[in-house]
């Protein structure tokens, strides 16, 4: 990212013409991970698929593949949901004792959506935070 995403009128992803709505209008990051939100307008435009990020907005022309959300949100919540999903596959277990097969029928399809459910709600997040305070790479100067 060269400029850097604003949330101010001076958006570098800004169609001509356009200003981004006022900071008072913007959708909270949270609310744009939950729901999908564009972080500038607030439209139900931020994912193009299950964790994959549109290109821009069809709302508003927001560059969102400009922002960098990194891949730190897949393996923090992957470790997250592994100890979740153990901790209750052990008391199924314990408590329950069931064949083999029903754990791998349960656990499976609850691991997958979990992380992926969370997963879009975490980078949504981090994008809509990165476009709330205009973040970017640091640079070091000597």
């Amino acid at each position: 990212m060269t400029g850097g995403p604003s949330a101010g009128g001076g958006d570098p992803a800004a169609p001509a013409g356009a200003a981004g709505p006022a900071p008072a209008a913007l959708p909270a990051p949270l609310e744009c991970g939950l729901k999908g939100l564009c972080p500038r307008c607030g439209a139900a435009t931020l994912f193009a698929g299950a964790v994959r990020f549109s290109p821009t907005c069809g709302a508003c022309g927001l560059r969102i593949a400009d922002f960098n959300v990194g891949d730190g949100p897949a393996a923090f919540l992957t470790l997250i949901w592994g100890a979740i999903v153990t901790a209750l596959a052990i008391w199924l277990e314990l408590s329950v004792g069931p064949p083999w097969w029903v754990h791998a029928l349960v656990w499976v399809p609850v691991t997958a959506a979990g992380v992926v459910y969370s997963l879009r709600v975490a980078k949504g997040w981090l994008l809509a935070a990165e476009f709330r305070n205009a973040a970017r790479e640091g640079k070091i100067t000597p």
